[in-house]
């Protein structure tokens, strides 16, 4: 029996769930003899460096019941990857306090850092219990059919264009929704899963897995635009020319801004999405499609994330993909990476496996080529039947009847 505390800390970007993550690894360690008590380590890992800790087991349960179902990350969060010196320091802390169970929740850069940790610790011969349990609304992760955080980002980019498509009916023209997603669509197509009638939009939906040609953009949209007199547009901000060069950066002609992990910033302004409006703008107005285009973009932004509307089925396997870790961790397990396996489609139904920490470390999972149309400007039935039972069930909209007629005289 390995005995001593847990750690629990959160990296990246918060989700709706990613607290609910964090309660399941509690809930599962609790009243269990080899865990002498549970921290909390406030951002990420910095709260580790500067042993900034909360008691998790002591907090009033109703709380931490409420908390399943709050947004955001109670425990905050950091973008900082750690550096030889500051593994050294950790492993120091960890010796300090007794640490000896530690669980990570976050995305691919998270991973990686553990990764580091750990073989850090086995350098120094100290054994750790370390466990990355996936995180991530980008849905990015390799060996993981989705990640916990994508279902609740999912329904909320499906409603926000189901909005803006019955928004755009009224009067017709051009819109634009710039959605997260570097290097994987997942996000951005879930813009297809709130579509009512073969008609709505989003009618094209471009994905970083494809090259963006602008000419042919532009062509997409007179076409669609010619058939209903109007077009709704979702576009991934990592979107790239096949050059591999951002179109952000090919509209702005700028140098774009990295982090510490090497991420460039995509969408920290509504740069992209000014930037399509404008252009189609130029070319529907100077081939004559419109005299004067109606024209608007959006950037949803952090909007995504954290939006307090959980899906039902992610909230649960938030939940799960905790205890699962803390059931590992009990179970005699040094380390690894808690992964969603689904099992079967009808009825929908998944399991968690625990995999090889390298398995996951710093690698991205792209949208798989049978989720993609061939035109690349749209996603296929296969996508739409894939994350349809991830966002949970969507009220249903009324649609009047526009063949029924009134008599008039």
């Amino acid at each position: 029996m390995l005995k001593g505390n847990a750690v629990v800390f959160t990296q990246g970007g918060p989700t709706a769930v990613i607290n609910a993550t964090w309660v399941g690894v509690v809930e599962g360690l609790m009243n269990a003899a080899e865990v002498t008590g549970i921290w909390g380590a406030l951002n990420g890992i910095d709260g580790i460096l500067k042993e900034n800790f909360v008691d998790l087991s002591g907090q009033n349960i109703h709380t931490i019941n409420a908390i399943t179902r709050t947004p955001g990350s109670q425990l905050f969060s950091t973008r900082h990857k750690p550096k030889p010196e500051d593994n050294a320091k950790m492993l120091s802390v960890f010796q300090k306090h007794n640490i000896r169970y530690v669980f990570g929740i976050g995305g691919n850069d998270t991973s990686e850092s553990l990764d580091i940790i750990n073989d850090a610790a086995r350098e120094r011969e100290y054994e750790l219990r370390l466990f990355h349990v996936a995180k991530t609304v980008d849905c990015d992760l390799v060996e993981n059919d989705h990640t916990p955080g994508y279902g609740s980002a999912a329904r909320f980019v499906a409603n926000a264009f189901r909005g803006v498509d019955l928004d755009n009916q009224c009067f017709g023209g051009f819109y634009l929704g710039v959605c997260m997603g570097r290097h994987a669509g997942f996000l951005t197509a879930a813009s297809a899963l709130g579509r009512t009638t073969p008609d709505s939009g989003p009618h094209l939906i471009y994905l970083p897995e494809r090259p963006f040609d602008l000419d042919r953009f532009c062509q997409d949209v007179e076409e669609v635009y010619r058939r209903h007199g109007r077009c709704v547009v979702a576009v991934s901000e990592g979107i790239e020319n096949k050059e591999h060069v951002p179109i952000l950066q090919v509209l702005s002609g700028g140098k774009l801004e990295a982090d510490s992990h090497g991420n460039v910033q995509l969408s920290g302004t509504g740069a992209l999405a000014d930037a399509l409006v404008e252009h189609v703008k130029r070319y529907l107005e100077g081939k004559g499609v419109v005299k004067k285009l109606r024209a608007r973009g959006d950037t949803l932004g952090y909007l995504q994330r954290s939006f307090p509307d959980q899906s039902p089925v992610d909230r649960e396997e938030a939940l799960g993909i905790g205890k699962f870790a803390a059931k590992m961790a009990l179970s005699g397990n040094i380390d690894g990476s808690c992964a969603i396996h689904r099992v079967s489609d009808q009825p929908y139904r998944v399991e968690f496996r625990l995999l090889p920490l390298k398995a996951v470390a710093g690698k991205t999972k792209r949208m798989p080529d049978d989720f993609i149309n061939a035109a690349g400007n749209n996603v296929t039935p296969a996508f739409l039947a894939w994350g349809k039972p991830l966002i949970g069930e969507l009220y249903e909209f009324g649609m009047l009847d526009y063949s029924k007629k009134p008599r008039l005289g």
